[in-house]
């Protein structure tokens, strides 16, 4: 990672300073500021980090001018199409691709840890049945390590392990209950027999009255959407579990933060943010009208699902839910769904209008996976805790991977100071 190359700051009157430029395996390599206070007595100002690396990470790399994302230098559309949910856990953790006896191993660990201490079952009792199921999230998984206590060592190699597997293991099965409870519904325990999405499918849709029937076309779209929400680098929620285990908190209170970060609509939010856009178009005539409105800033209106922060090109994940789409619409019999012939329609207007294509608002991953999850019967509500079971191995990925840092610190960012000078305090009754 290091270099021979400097960079050179020219501040004051005169005034030099140098830096090392540490090289980057692919991608912008980063000039070290970190003595920089002391060189110079100032504070670099880069509010939303637009340009600041917090961190090394061997973990996911995006490209975002090029539409390219890579989990420990595999290709996203590889992975979506040639693997499983668990081989890419197993990869994000371990940082090579399982053969059969690991994978095998790994599969039977997350498979036998995915029941949950039976007195979990009060704390939902606790929530009212109305409650957002991302609050009922937030609190439960903050929760387990009052339970799971025996894993909390954060400097024990092998406590973190057991706590990565516990998480991942339990979090499809946390999420399930957080629905059945809010939909009045009794609890589905997790079963053995069936493969992790799977077995997350019927303890969300499955009753006693009645055997659930697996349908491998729709377990396999869940999974890819699993696949492509497990990691996405140094973002809001990343940086935020990052950020909480840098004081030394335990892993389930960096998770549950993390949650709590990607509730924000601007992060989590964004796929029921398109859906109800798609809704509100309501059908394939009004589309040109709304184009139309998107255009004027004065409108009030916004194109929902199109456009990322860093990615400016089509988004690698898109294409890939595009034809997630396809398969279990027809799989489904909705061929003529009306929202996702109208998203259709509405991403040929986009991509072919001059306004959109000179600001490169392309379709991202949220436009097309509200419109699966809604065909596969999860309600809108759930949507954010989906992408926190799939985010949860990337966070915990990120997290074990800036513990086992010899250069961690605390994180503590710095701040440009604009309030008011030093002044002397008026008495109350002069002032």
């Amino acid at each position: 990672m290091s270099t021979n190359n400097k960079a050179v700051l020219t501040y004051g009157e005169g005034k030099t300073a140098e830096f090392p430029v540490l090289k980057a395996t692919i991608g912008p390599d980063v000039i070290d500021i970190r003595s920089l206070y002391g060189k110079t007595g100032q504070f670099t100002y880069d509010p939303g980090f637009l340009s600041t690396a917090s961190c090394s990470s061997k973990i996911t790399y995006i490209d975002g001018d090029e539409g390219v994302l890579l989990y420990r230098g595999y290709p996203i559309e590889q992975l979506a199409a040639k693997c499983d949910f668990l081989e890419v856990c197993y990869l994000l953790l371990n940082g090579e691709m399982p053969n059969q006896e690991q994978n095998k191993e790994f599969v039977n660990t997350i498979t036998r840890h995915t029941m949950v201490h039976d007195q979990m079952t009060r704390f939902f009792q606790g929530f009212r049945r109305d409650a957002h199921p991302m609050a009922v999230l937030v609190g439960t998984v903050g929760a387990l390590s009052a339970f799971y206590h025996d894993s909390l060592d954060i400097n024990n190699p092998e406590h973190r392990r057991v706590s990565a597997m516990r998480l991942i293991a339990k979090l499809p099965t946390m999420v399930a209950m957080a629905y059945k409870y809010n939909m009045g519904q009794p609890f589905v325990y997790p079963r053995n027999d069936l493969s992790y999405t799977a077995n997350f499918m019927q303890m969300m849709f499955a009753v006693p009255a009645e055997d659930y029937k697996v349908n491998d076309v729709l377990v396999r779209a869940l999974d890819r959407i699993f696949i492509l929400h497990a990691d996405h680098e140094q973002n809001a929620s990343t940086s935020t579990v990052r950020l909480s285990g840098s004081s030394g908190a335990n892993p389930f209170a960096c998770i549950a933060a993390g949650i709590a970060c990607l509730w924000g609509p601007a992060h989590g939010g964004a796929n029921e943010a398109a859906l109800n856009m798609l809704e509100q178009i309501g059908d394939v005539s009004k589309v040109g009208e709304f184009i139309t409105k998107a255009k004027d800033k004065n409108s009030g209106v916004k194109l929902m699902g199109f456009g990322h922060r860093v990615y400016k090109n089509y988004d690698p994940r898109a294409k890939l839910m595009r034809e997630t789409c396809y398969e279990v619409l027809n799989a489904l019999g909705l061929e003529n769904d009306r929202l996702f012939k109208l998203a259709m329609a509405l991403e040929k207007i986009a991509l072919e209008d001059d306004y959109f294509v000179q600001r490169k608002l392309y379709p991202n991953v949220d436009f097309y996976s509200g419109i699966v999850q809604r065909a596969l019967g999860i309600p809108t509500s759930m949507f954010t805790c989906i992408f926190s079971l799939a985010r949860t191995v990337g966070w915990i990925a990120q997290w074990q991977e800036m513990i086992a840092d010899p250069e961690y610190k605390i994180g503590r960012p710095r701040q440009l100071y604009d309030g008011a000078p030093r002044r002397d305090l008026v008495p109350m009754n002069k002032r």
